[in-house]
């Protein structure tokens, strides 16, 4: 054998050795790939007695571990059907009302017809208020209904690649768009609280109906009205509610045990159906509704017959103030 080819054989030994490649003795792991693995008899008597199938997570939230989980299905259906039928029963219905309403009643005008003269009602950082705690309760809502009833109601018409594009982008809305709502609601809540304190003023407006279901009745009131009010005292509980289950759905390990979570979800669920209808009533009287109401979120101001006849204790309040308040100083000549 020639000089150059015992060296070749030997370089090539020597890094079958290193590698341990083939080579008697060598020190290479065997690994079998079925020792960590769930055999399928197991997994069938597991999911047959009702038992939970778990995986591994390096989350906090070791819930995140369960594969499978035969009550799961049971519970996901149920709560789909319930809320969804609830869904349904309160924003359908209340448009199906108001539409009627409307078509009864009409549209309530400012009697003594628009004077022109414009007296302010709300300031800008309560009119942003409120416009951040609609816009941000609508987007909430549509996405929120989008995860009820959507993948029955849209992805047949959009398409599935659509449909999970929009839902993707609807989630990361509704758990972002959650923040700015919640400290919208706490400003609205500093800024009118005071106003919307029940007392024996709003007994008149109960009786008489809020003056809206016959021409010519006007009950006095100040500020807010009793059924301003009973908006007021919704959408804070009810905003409330939405905030603190919505806190447990976004961080489950801090909502406890699952049956606690699914509680949340029941609750986060049914309060936003009832408060939907809710707004839509409200949008209704402050758009189409109620002639010259719209002014008092779009402008700042309202028209002073208006508010005569909506708030007339508001406006006499107003009027003393203005009467009590010393005259501006002029300049001397």
């Amino acid at each position: 054998m020639k000089p150059v080819s015992f060296l070749s054989a030997i370089a090539a030994f020597a890094i079958m050795v290193l590698l341990g490649l083939g080579v008697p003795g060598a020190s290479a792991q065997q690994i079998n790939p079925t020792a960590n693995s769930v055999h399928e008899d197991a997994l069938l008597d597991a999911l047959q007695s009702g038992q939970t199938v778990h995986g591994r997570v390096s989350i906090p939230d070791q819930r995140a571990a369960d594969l499978i989980k035969p009550g799961n299905p049971g519970w996901a259906n149920l709560h789909r059907d319930t809320i969804t039928l609830l869904f349904a029963v309160a924003v359908i219905g209340s448009v199906v009302a108001l539409a009627l309403f409307y078509l009864i009643r009409g549209r309530i005008r400012v009697e003594a017809g628009l004077s022109g003269r414009m007296i302010p009602r709300f300031s800008a950082i309560e009119r942003f208020s409120h416009w951040l705690l609609a816009a941000s309760f609508i987007i909430l809502a549509l996405t929120g209904l989008n995860l009820v009833v959507g993948r029955a109601v849209l992805r047949p018409i959009i398409g599935d690649g659509a449909f999970g594009t929009m839902t993707a982008w609807g989630k990361l809305a509704h758990n972002y768009l959650a923040w700015p709502f919640m400290v919208a609601l706490v400003l609205v809540f500093l800024f009118w609280v005071a106003h919307n304190i029940p007392n024996k003023i709003d007994m008149q407006w109960i009786k008489q109906g809020g003056g809206i279901l016959k021409k010519g009745a006007h009950p006095p009131a100040k500020k807010f009205n009793f059924g301003q009010k009973m908006i007021f005292w919704a959408v804070v509980i009810g905003g409330a509610a939405l905030s603190f289950t919505g806190i447990m759905l976004l961080f489950p390990v801090e909502a406890g045990a699952a049956a606690d979570w699914q509680l949340y979800q029941v609750i986060h669920g049914v309060v936003a159906a009832l408060l939907s209808a809710v707004i839509i009533a409200h949008i209704y009287i402050g758009s189409v509704g109620m002639e010259g109401a719209f002014d008092a979120m779009g402008k700042g101001e309202v028209d002073e017959n208006w508010a005569k006849e909506h708030h007339s204790l508001w406006v006499e309040e107003m009027e003393a103030k203005n009467r009590a308040a010393p005259p501006s100083a002029t300049p001397a000549e």
